[in-house]
């Protein structure tokens, strides 16, 4: 079937959701070899509506609206809009060792309990008893929770607007879902997601270079490699002298990019409490948990109704392994 052919409809929001159907509909490998071959499906039906989203030539919102087939594709363009100033402004996939994908809203996490000694692989004598790890669910549920922006403008304030100028605010939109979403896994890091089970606080008192290694060291035998600090102890650590001289901030004074103190990876984070630092082990402390995608209420973005208009993001947080992340206080 040509893409010039799909019947684009309300129904396509539903199920597996829109990206999904509309791939099912019109499969990308029957463009391999032309010149549609870089395209999605949505790109495909973008260019059959003669949708231009971006640059000098820009068309305005109005142009999702000319049939009743293309504005069926209006709300998929806001999602993937306030997609990608989500996962640009979101440090969520730098510090989250795995993503489940559920249909609910409640999720049960599993557990490893370990002891001191079941870190270390003892040798066992022929006979002998091998020590066992205990993976169990947990106790209680980890609750998601729905974050998300209310879009307040009607369709006669925007229909004439620029799609790459009103794409700006709805990237903003993501940005802000994403801040929030961190804030929830920085608060699950530091005070547990329901199970008794807050990060441990190193060293308290002044801080300084040593107080760092030493929370470096604390980790064995997890690899702390990530580090997310307040904006007042990002710029203590950066105004170190082990990390300011030229060699080491070379790469910062030439990009802004923060040095990595120690191997770990250092984000600035105003969700983190004033003088704190959290470290993690990326590949073993947390799990993140969907509920779906990015959703818009994709009735109301079709019928023009776009005044508070619900743009929103389900998700939760669970530990995995406990001791994978710590707080230097």
């Amino acid at each position: 079937m040509s893409f010039d052919n799909i019947r684009l409809e309300k129904g396509l929001y539903s199920g597996a959701g829109f990206t999904e159907n509309l791939r099912n509909a019109d499969p990308d490998s029957g463009y391999r070899g032309t010149n549609l071959e870089g395209l999605d499906a949505f790109q495909r039906q973008l260019k059959r509506f003669d949708i231009k989203v971006s640059g000098e030539s820009g068309d305005r919102v109005e142009k999702f609206f000319r049939t009743s087939e293309s504005s069926v594709l209006f709300p998929e363009f806001v999602s993937r809009c306030v997609r990608q100033g989500l996962e640009k402004a979101n440090i969520l996939p730098q510090i989250v060792a795995t993503v489940t994908s559920i249909d609910s809203t409640d999720y049960r996490s599993i557990a490893a309990v370990t002891s001191a000694q079941d870190k270390s692989l003892k040798v066992v004598s022929e006979g002998a008893f091998i020590p066992e790890t205990g993976i169990s669910t947990k106790e209680n549920i980890i609750s998601l929770q729905k974050r998300g922006r209310t879009l307040v403008a009607s369709y006669e304030a925007i229909k004439y607007q620029r799609l790459d100028v009103f794409g700006v605010a709805l990237k903003q939109i993501g940005a802000m879902i994403g801040s929030t979403l961190l804030s929830d896994a920085i608060n699950v890091i530091v005070n547990g997601d329901g199970n008794a089970n807050p990060a441990e606080v190193i060293g308290k008192g002044t801080f300084g270079y040593g107080s760092l290694v030493d929370f470096w060291n604390s980790f064995d035998p997890y690899e702390m490699n990530v580090l997310i600090a307040s904006p007042d102890m990002t710029a203590q650590i950066l105004k170190l002298d082990q990390f300011s001289d030229a060699a080491a901030g070379l790469d910062f004074h030439a990009t802004g990019k923060p040095v990595t103190p120690l191997g770990a990876k250092l984000f600035k984070s105003s969700a983190v409490s004033q003088g704190t630092v959290i470290g993690l082990d990326k590949n073993a402390a947390l799990e993140m948990i969907k509920c779906g995608d990015v959703t818009t209420e994709y009735d109301k973005l079709i019928d023009r109704q776009l005044e508070r208009t619900v743009i929103s993001c389900t998700a939760g947080f669970a530990k995995i392994f406990d001791d994978a992340s710590k707080v230097l206080g």
